[in-house]
């Protein structure tokens, strides 16, 4: 671990995006990708605005998701509110994402 300019350590993303923990809830995923033949600039931008990499180009290069993972954080939404080319919900209660703080 490094410090950093402030004296304060440096952490990777990483390295706190494993304190959370995701149940995942089989078969029901919270978020679907509707079928598409060739992705919008939206969805193409998932693939790199996704902090937790849920996002992912196919062989057919169509964007895929697995949303085993997903922070919930809403930035899919944002992206695609105009295009719609996302069916976003949130996760049953007790499935999803959970945060640990400390």
């Amino acid at each position: 671990m490094t410090t950093a300019s402030a004296g304060v350590p440096a952490v990777k993303v990483e390295e706190k995006l494993f304190q959370n923990r995701y149940l995942v809830d089989a078969g029901r995923p919270h978020i679907r990708v509707r079928p598409h033949d060739t992705p919008s600039k939206a969805l193409l931008a998932l693939t790199h605005a996704c902090p937790a990499g849920c996002y992912s180009l196919n062989d057919r290069g169509q964007v895929e998701i697995s949303a085993d993972g997903c922070l919930e954080c809403g930035t899919c939404r944002i992206v695609c509110a105009k295009t719609g080319e996302i069916e976003w919900n949130y996760p049953r209660g007790g499935y999803g994402v959970l945060f640990k703080f400390g």
